[in-house]
């Protein structure tokens, strides 16, 4: 990839435990490819564990980060980012990136957290169902937000991704945001 994001720093939040192991490492190969510089960020230190067994150094606290050291944060998916979307800190990171006029992203289940902060009010955007299991959907559409049935939707600089098929077009979208 030709683009540069050199300088340009970015957080992807992830579950310390089953996050969704293509949603965090295609988009992270993806940033870096174009000269981000990552931190990964979760509830502790040390080796997170994706559902399919990847390993990802976690950098950061989620109760150190701040908004302002960053130029996007990402909300990574999976099953273990599901104790993510009640969580009072990922609401605040969410809407003090809003706030701070930043990128904001999340795949999968995590445009669910987004939806609690309540930073999707009156914004299109997408999130992972399937015909089972649409009560992400409905999280989003009781926040108020615009629900698109597309792989990944923009509203402003807020990116939303379905899942881990979306997680390269998802890294691309916030690439293009920060150019």
């Amino acid at each position: 990839m030709a683009e540069n994001l050199q300088g340009k720093k970015i957080a992807m939040i992830t579950a310390f435990r089953e996050f969704r192991d293509e949603e965090y490492f295609i988009p992270r190969q993806t940033l870096e490819s174009a000269g981000a510089e990552i931190t990964t960020v979760s509830t502790l230190l040390g080796k997170a564990i994706g559902k399919l067994g990847g390993e990802a150094e976690v950098n950061l606290l989620l109760e150190n980060l701040k908004v302002a050291d960053y130029d996007a944060i990402l909300f990574i998916g999976g099953p273990g980012a599901h104790k993510y979307i009640d969580d009072e800190t990922c609401h605040q990171i969410a809407r003090e990136t809003v706030e701070a006029d930043k990128v904001l992203g999340a795949i999968c289940i995590a445009p669910g957290i987004l939806a609690k902060a309540g930073v999707l009010e009156g914004k299109k955007a997408t999130v992972w169902s399937s015909v089972m299991d649409k009560s992400a959907v409905k999280i989003l559409k009781n926040s108020g937000a615009i629900f698109q049935s597309e792989s990944v939707v923009v509203d402003g600089k807020i990116v939303t991704a379905s899942g881990p098929v979306a997680a390269k077009e998802f890294a691309e979208t916030i690439i293009n945001l920060l150019k």
